[in-house]
């Protein structure tokens, strides 16, 4: 009985989609333009159906194993998908205009045979085949990360992948890809928090690890570092990850975060996972957005223009392309409650001026007019300007040209610390009242990618790539040379960062028939070669010079020496400039095998070579099994290597950061020298070549599917990181850290750094992602998310010093470096939302729970607390018309704020007063309007 019930919902459910294909066969009859190349059948379906505006219903399983062949031209949809399905087995069973639903021919299936007028529906028997597909699905998003083969969904991924659409971007309300990865992804956490340079890049991590452990891909290849160095950066200091907010926002289809070790597919850097963004497109439409929005204080003001559009290139080719207008005004979280014990302009007993500090003054009048709002912390002023692009065309049946790119122009401006009037990094000649740093960089970045593809040559599918990139960071500031005295000037080029990539691929896959199994196994082999080159030009000489400068008697500052070099960021000197290269090649074998209908296995290994440093060898296991329809276990072991960036090897600066200065137990400003590992200096310190970082990553987890349109997947993984790259706590100031600088004829009065193979760490945590969707009639559909991640990481060992250098006082991992790993970002995070649509309304809430976030110090007394904290983010739209939609929206809709900075830990003069190590930032809530055109 409940067969025949089954059987007669089934030929109910085919014969009113045949009935509804008949009435819509005029509106099939209109020509469209399509572009489709021969590919295998779960890509070229999908591509099918966005070009002909259709939804295509298919069982994933039906799509595997077969090739769709090529559709060019302006075609009827029905002309156009015979010409898709042709050779390919498949038939169409139920089409109503707007929903096409294909299967196999089987017995019992209704089977409509298209005409370009109409269909014409073969009667239905009986009884159905009882292996008919239950209930046929909408293909899923097919992925391309993870996995070299072209057929493989989110939920078949035998590792966990999450996929963030363009919509989801646009519904976000983040100006930023960085800050959407960050929103929606579990494991990923954002650094808001750097001094010096490390302001102008934000950086992404996964599960708990440093950016620079994860791989950025655009479109599969890689994306080339930013050339800064991140030295003042709080938890993710001594990195050069890539930029991410270079990339145009308006030009991603969609985002792929592949949340597991890859080394043994992509080479170095994937120990925490990889980040794909893939690029529109389209060869038709586009879009055009407009956003304005500030901060619940007032500041950070933001207009943004953005527009894709695509074009047509001849029959077969396509243009796509996308521009980008960003423009912000930086947040001010300073000083909110000035410290006034603190004299700028101390007198002796006769009402002399004295230097700051002297025992027994006593304050001048000026002390009750100064300006105390000295400090001004927050986001940096942006103007970003970028551009980007993907083309492609069909040259034969079996060659594809394509090409994509971005160019993006940012100029970035912060405030640095205040510089007392009376102390040694300020000269009253120049300026009498102190002054505040701030420093510009002018950020030029590209990158381009062309290359061919070829279907069937020797059996293989080719793909031939070349990459090239650049990115140039200039560096000017505001600021003084104390040591020049009134000849000092006020503004000065520090220098310029470069950093270049270039890179070739070929890659070949193909399905290969061994007769051992049922299905053919998936193979894939390709071939790398890399260089990279890195390069740092010195500033003007008045950036670094000590000028020697001695204030005459009876100034208030006689007898001060004076800090040579701009205050804030020194210059770029002589000696740290140059260019510096590398190159690498590797090759590169993965195989995909479906042992049976339930369980498949692949296997993959990498070999590199490194100029500097030599040879790499990388494997990965990965498995899935299906125990029941709806439930799969899935699991991979990999080892993974990151090669030590040229900017680790070689970068060297000085800065003027906060420092505890013995006896002191408070910070204070002071010098600090940051050495590469092959100085003279460091090498004394204790520093050796870098070797490279080496993981061992495993990873369980559960895929499952309890209810109709619900998604569940849970994974727990460890990664251990052999020699992991760190930057030394502050070493110094003291005797050996003193007379190391002075053998190099470097500043002596300076505390120095450098970056060393220092530990092991071992990282475990767990991934829970979930969605559901629920239609409520008239009241609309939601669809449900929930997500979280649990992360802690812990150090195996710690390298200790000589004992020499241990008795002067040496420490390379200090406890400050250690809290910055192991509890300076939350050990977990909670995600939910609700994204309800009803009618002509979009209202999209997401709740974000922040855990707990410690910044130790060097002083346990003195450590900080980052409370757990719940942050709001609310987006609510209107389609105003078919193409015109208006939003209104908020993130950290309660301007939600994190614990302040004790006094002790504020600096003198202070520079914080929120908390930096934030995960959400310092700078509250922050609420737009947005207006957004599709045609």
């Amino acid at each position: 009985m409940n067969e025949w019930k089954r059987a007669a919902s089934r030929n109910l459910l085919f014969a009113a989609s045949a009935m509804w294909a008949l009435s819509a066969g005029a509106a099939l009859a209109q020509a469209v333009p399509f572009r489709i190349d021969s590919q295998p059948a779960a890509t070229g379906i999908p591509q099918f159906a966005r070009q002909a505006g259709v939804q295509i219903l298919i069982q994933a399983e039906a799509a595997q194993g077969r090739r769709t062949a090529p559709v060019r031209g302006d075609l009827p949809v029905t002309v156009a998908l015979d010409r898709l399905l042709a050779g390919t087995g498949l038939v169409v069973i139920s089409n109503d205009g707007k929903t096409i639903i294909l299967a196999p021919p089987r017995a019992g299936l209704v089977k409509a045979r298209w005409s370009a007028g109409g269909a014409e529906v073969a009667p239905a028997p009986a009884a159905l085949d009882p292996v008919a597909p239950e209930t046929p699905s909408v293909i899923e998003e097919l992925i391309v990360t993870g996995t070299r083969s072209t057929s493989r969904t989110v939920t078949q991924s035998m590792a966990p992948i999450d996929v963030l659409s363009s919509v989801e971007l646009t519904k976000s309300g983040k100006q930023s890809t960085r800050d959407l990865i960050s929103t929606l992804v579990p494991s990923a956490n954002t650094s808001n928090s750097g001094a010096g340079a490390s302001f102008a890049v934000k950086t992404v991590s996964l599960r708990g690890l440093s950016a620079d452990q994860t791989l950025v891909l655009v479109n599969g290849k890689r994306r080339h570092n930013t050339a800064v160095l991140f030295v003042n950066g709080t938890t993710q200091n001594g990195q050069s990850p890539p930029d991410l907010d270079l990339i145009p926002a308006a030009s991603i289809e969609r985002i792929e975060v592949l949340r597991d070790g890859a080394s043994a597919q992509y080479g170095s850097d994937a120990l925490a996972g990889v980040i794909n963004i893939i690029l529109k497109d389209d060869a038709e439409g586009g879009s055009m957005s407009a956003l304005y929005g500030k901060t619940g204080e007032g500041d950070g003001e933001t207009g943004q223009i953005s527009g894709n559009f695509g074009l047509k290139l001849g029959e077969t080719g396509y243009l796509n392309l996308t521009g980008d207008v960003r423009i912000t005004d930086l947040t001010d979280r300073g000083d909110l409650t000035p410290n006034t014990t603190v004299m700028y302009f101390p007198l002796n007993a006769l009402g002399q001026p004295v230097k700051v500090g002297t025992a027994g003054s006593k304050p001048d009048p000026r002390e009750a007019t100064a300006n105390r709002h000295t400090s001004h912390p927050g986001s940096p002023a942006v103007q970003l300007f970028s551009l980007g692009y993907s083309a492609g065309s069909q040259v034969t049946d079996d060659i594809k040209v394509y090409s994509f790119g971005t160019f993006s122009s940012r100029n970035t401006a912060a405030w640095l610390t205040f510089r007392n009037p009376n102390a040694s990094n300020n000269n009253i000649a120049v300026t009498p009242d102190g002054y505040t740093p701030r420093l510009f960089l002018k950020d030029r970045d590209f990158q381009v990618a062309l290359g061919a593809k070829w279907a069937g040559v020797l059996g293989f599918d080719w793909d031939l790539s070349s990459t090239f990139s650049r990115n140039d960071v200039g560096y000017y500031e505001n600021s003084l040379n104390a040591s020049m005295g009134p000849a000092s000037p006020t503004r000065f080029y520090i220098g310029t960062l470069k950093f270049q990539e270039w890179t070739t691929n070929l890659d070949l896959t193909r399905e290969l028939d061994t007769g051992l199994f049922e299905r053919p196994t998936f193979v894939a082999l390709g071939a790398e070669y890399r260089d990279d080159q890195f390069q740092i030009e010195a500033g003007e000489p008045a950036s670094y010079i000590n000028g020697g400068y001695v204030a005459p008697v009876g100034s208030p500052q006689a007898g001060i020496v004076f800090a040579g070099g701009s205050q804030g960021v020194t210059g770029f000197p002589p000696f740290s400039a140059g260019v510096f290269s590398r190159n690498n090649t590797s090759v590169y074998a993965n195989v995909e095998q479906k042992l049976t209908d339930k369980w498949e296995v692949a296997l993959a290994g990498r070999f590199e070579r490194y100029s500097d440093f030599g040879d790499a060898k990388t494997f990965k296991l990965s498995t899935r099994y299906a125990i029941i329809p709806g439930l799969a276990v899935r699991g991979t072991a990999s080892t993974g290597f990151r090669a030590p960036s040229l900017q680790q090897q070689h970068y060297a600066s000085s800065s003027t950061i906060g420092v505890i200065v013995p006896p002191a137990t408070t910070t204070q400003l002071y010098p600090v020298q940051l050495l590469p590992p092959d100085n003279p200096a460091a090498i004394a310190l204790g520093a050796k070549p870098l070797e490279a970082e080496k993981s061992t990553n495993y990873s369980l987890g559960i895929v499952a599917q309890p209810l109709p349109r619900m998604n569940v997947t849970l994974d727990v993984y460890e990664i251990k990181i052999e020699n992991r790259i760190l930057q030394s706590g502050t070493l110094g100031p003291n005797t050996a850290v003193s007379t190391a600088l002075a053998s190099q004829g470097l500043n002596p009065q300076q505390a120095a750094f450098y970056y060393g193979n220092f530990a092991d760490t071992t990282t475990r945590g767990i991934d829970l992602v979930a969605d559901y969707r629920t239609d409520f009639g008239d009241f609309g559909a939601v669809r449900w998310t929930v997500s979280a991640n649990f992360n802690k990481s812990k150090f195996d060992r710690i390298v200790s010093p000589p004992a020499a250098l241990a008795a002067a006082g040496i420490v390379y991992i200090d406890r400050v470096k250690i809290g910055d790993l192991t509890v300076g970002t939350p050990k977990d995070k909670y995600i939910a939302g609700a994204d309800w649509t009803l009618g002509k309304f979009d209202t999209n809430l997401r709740l974000t729970r922040y855990g707990e976030v410690i910044q130790r110090t060097s002083l346990a007394a003195n450590d900080e607390t980052v409370s757990p904290k719940l942050i709001a983010d609310l987006d609510v739209s209107y389609a105003a018309t078919d193409h015109i939609t208006v939003s209104l929206g908020a993130n950290n809709l309660l301007n939600a704020y994190p614990d302040s900075v004790r006094a002790a830990n504020r600096g003198t003069p202070a520079f914080a007063y929120y908390n930096q190590y934030s995960p959400y930032g310092i700078s509250g809530g922050f609420y737009y309007a947005r207006v957004a055109a599709r045609f």
